[in-house]
């Protein structure tokens, strides 16, 4: 009995998080995650091995923590199909996640595809040395 309440309250949370996270605007979301960090130079690819989290901006980009290091890419194609309740299918086939790379979207809910988006270049993120 202890166990479904605790994924109940989670879930209501999570329900609660994602709200706050709707009032925002797509470009307030980015602004808000990338405050504070320096734009470097873009690059072609990233070591899938190195990712530790990704997170879609609605309808804008994808945004990929790697370390202390935040990517921000900015799909080249089907930027309108990405919604924060989705989850990203990559199909790779090498060790890297690179901006030729096509990435299926799936809706968390129904578990049915929801569209695909062509990668663009990972512009890194990093705060500035103290």
């Amino acid at each position: 009995m202890r166990i479904p309440f605790m994924i109940a309250v989670a879930a209501g949370l999570l329900a609660a998080g994602g709200a706050q996270a709707a009032s925002k605007t797509p470009q307030e979301r980015l602004a808000r995650a990338i405050e504070g960090r320096v734009a470097g130079k873009p690059v072609d690819c990233i070591n899938l091995r190195d990712i530790q989290s990704s997170e879609i901006i609605d309808r804008k980009a994808i945004l990929y923590r790697v370390g202390r290091t935040l990517y921000v890419n900015t799909p080249d194609s089907g930027a309108n199909f990405l919604n924060n309740g989705d989850i990203l299918v990559t199909d790779t086939h090498s060790s890297q996640l690179c901006s030729i790379d096509i990435v299926r979207l799936v809706d968390s809910s129904s578990r049915m595809p929801s569209g695909s988006v062509g990668l663009g270049k990972f512009v890194p993120y990093t705060k500035p040395a103290s």
